[in-house]
C-alpha cells in the first residue's frame, strides 16, 4: 500500500473492486451484493456480548463494509434487507424478531440507524475513497447511527438523564467502535490497492 493513500482523501486510481458500486454492474452483481452484506450483517448479530441492555455485535462492521463497497443505494438496500429479514426470523442481535420488535426494543434505533449509516458512508465515501476519506466517511456513518440509537435509547429506557443514554449507548461502544472503523477501512484500502496491481500486471502481460 503505498503511503500517500494513507493520508489522501481521494484516490484518482480506480480499481476493479469499484465495479460493485458502480451503476454499470449488471442487476446480478448488485442482488448478489445487496444479499450478500445483509446476511454478513445477520452472521455478525449472533456474535454479542451483553454487559448492559445495548450488546456489543460485530454487526456494524458489515454496516460500515456495505456503504463502502456498494455505494450509498445498495448499501442501503442490503440493510433495509438485514431489517426485513428480522421481520420474519431472529436475524436481530437481541433475542426477539419481528416487527413489535423491531419498533418496540429500546435498542430499535440502532437498527433503523443501519441504513442510514451504509447511506451516509457510501454517499462520502463515493469523492473520500482513500484510506483517510474512508475513514472519515464511516466516521460520520457511525455519528449517524448513534445519534438515531441513542435517542431512541433515551426515550425507550426512560433514562433519567441524558448523560446515562449517552453513556451507556455511545461513550461505551467508542473505542471499540473506533477500532471496527479502522479495520473496515484498512480492509477497503487494502482491496482497492490489491485489486488495481492485479489490474496492473494484467495489463502488462
Amino acid at each position: 500500500m503505498q503511503m500517500n493513500s494513507i493520508y489522501k482523501l481521494h484516490s484518482d486510481r480506480t480499481a476493479a473492486v469499484d465495479f460493485l458500486r458502480s451503476a454499470d454492474a449488471s442487476a446480478l452483481t448488485q442482488v448478489l451484493g445487496v444479499v450478500g452484506f445483509a446476511l454478513l450483517t445477520a452472521a455478525g448479530s449472533q456474535v454479542r456480548l451483553y454487559l448492559w441492555e445495548v450488546p456489543y455485535t460485530l454487526q456494524t462492521l458489515a454496516v460500515y463494509g456495505s456503504g463502502l463497497y456498494l455505494g450509498w443505494r445498495n448499501g442501503l438496500f442490503a440493510q433495509i434487507l438485514y431489517l426485513c429479514l428480522g421481520l420474519f426470523m431472529p436475524v436481530y442481535a437481541g433475542e426477539g424478531y419481528g416487527p413489535a420488535y423491531l419498533f418496540g426494543a429500546v435498542t430499535a434505533g440502532y437498527l433503523l440507524g443501519f441504513p442510514l449509516a451504509a447511506m451516509v458512508s457510501g454517499l462520502l465515501s463515493k469523492r473520500w475513497n482513500g484510506l483517510t476519506g474512508s475513514t472519515l466517511a464511516l466516521l460520520a456513518g457511525s455519528i449517524s447511527l448513534f445519534t438515531l440509537g441513542v435517542v431512541w435509547f433515551h426515550y425507550a429506557a426512560g433514562h433519567a438523564t441524558w448523560f446515562e443514554s449517552i453513556d451507556k449507548g455511545w461513550l461505551r461502544f467508542a473505542v471499540v467502535d473506533l477500532a471496527k472503523i479502522l479495520c473496515v477501512a484498512f480492509v477497503y484500502t487494502g482491496t482497492r490497492q490489491l485489486s488495481r496491481q492485479k489490474d496492473a500486471a494484467t495489463d502488462s502481460a
